[in-house]
């Protein structure tokens, strides 16, 4: 399964990802059908038990992360939030959270094997409409979790982003391997590599003239370069050495930019800092930029 290189067009925006997001249909679409069916099988082989297994999303168990991608899909297919009331919970931060909890609530009650049939069945009829969408209309403006002046198909890179950091959420709390392919690592990163310049200008807010260069390694090493002139901005190289400098596993940075801070993790797995250490600590404690 090869993932297709994404194109940008012109869309205006700040911290230096100022474009509009062309993303091959077929590719995309291919790479939603396999998460899905990841989803699918992952959650047919759980025992009773692990449904109710906390995850290191606050106030979601291995059930709610499920019922969470349920919902995504089905508001997607355009059918109406469930009315329920959620004001007794209080770790939800805003009000995207808040319309990702309706869904949550009102599936807390249903057994496991139910929720396998729920998620088989709305990512069935997604699968459906999306395969039977042209490029034209994966290109067509719409709007993104990332902002308007976006495409469908940066909305559905999103989507796979999405569903694959949760796949990982369930498999790590219930102390399962992740799942780390190249195809999936690829796009999630490259969605990503969006929100660097906001990651390192606005979250880490490094100075002025700061020269960042972060190394991801494992099984798709990659090299992300950044310049704050006025902006951040990501370039193809630096005008100098890298003044601050984070290096990590390609999985690690997309669990930290994704706002996941996992238990026990492998010390192997650690950030090391280069450069001004103390500026590179900020940048590593700086890194989650998702809602």
């Amino acid at each position: 399964m090869l993932m297709g290189r994404a194109r940008r067009a012109p869309a205006g925006g700040r911290y230096g990802w100022g474009m509009a997001t062309i993303v091959d249909r077929a590719a995309a679409v291919d790479l939603l059908r396999h998460e899905y069916g990841a989803l699918v099988e992952l959650g047919a082989g759980l025992e009773p038990r692990q449904w109710d297994v906390p995850t290191c999303l606050p106030g979601w168990t291995v059930r709610d992360t499920f019922s969470h991608v349920i919902g995504a899909e089905a508001m997607l297919l355009g059918e109406a939030a469930p009315s329920v009331d959620v004001s007794r919970l209080t770790h939800m931060r805003n009000a995207v959270a808040e319309s990702n909890e309706v869904w949550v609530e009102a599936l807390r009650g249903t057994t496991g094997p139910d929720v396998v049939a729920r998620l088989e069945d709305v990512t069935s009829r997604r699968l459906a409409l999306l395969d039977a969408m042209t490029q034209e209309e994966f290109d067509a403006p719409s709007w993104t979790p990332a902002g308007r002046d976006e495409t469908y198909g940066r909305f559905m890179r999103i989507r796979h982003y999405d569903c694959y950091l949760h796949e990982q959420d369930i498999r790590l709390a219930l102390g399962l391997p992740i799942r780390e392919t190249v195809p999936d690592l690829a796009s999630a990163l490259d969605e990503v590599a969006t929100g660097l310049g906001y990651i390192v200008g606005r979250r880490a807010a490094l100075p002025e003239g700061s020269r960042v260069r972060i190394d991801l390694t494992g099984m798709l090493p990659r090299t992300y370069l950044v310049r704050v002139d006025g902006r951040a901005t990501v370039v193809d190289a630096l005008d100098g050495e890298p003044t601050v400098g984070i290096e990590l596993p390609a999985w690690r940075f997309l669990r930290l930019t994704g706002g996941r801070q996992d238990a026990g993790v492998d010390p192997g797995h650690a950030v090391r800092l280069t450069g001004d250490r103390e500026l590179a600590a900020r940048l590593a404690s700086s890194l989650s930029f998702t809602i």
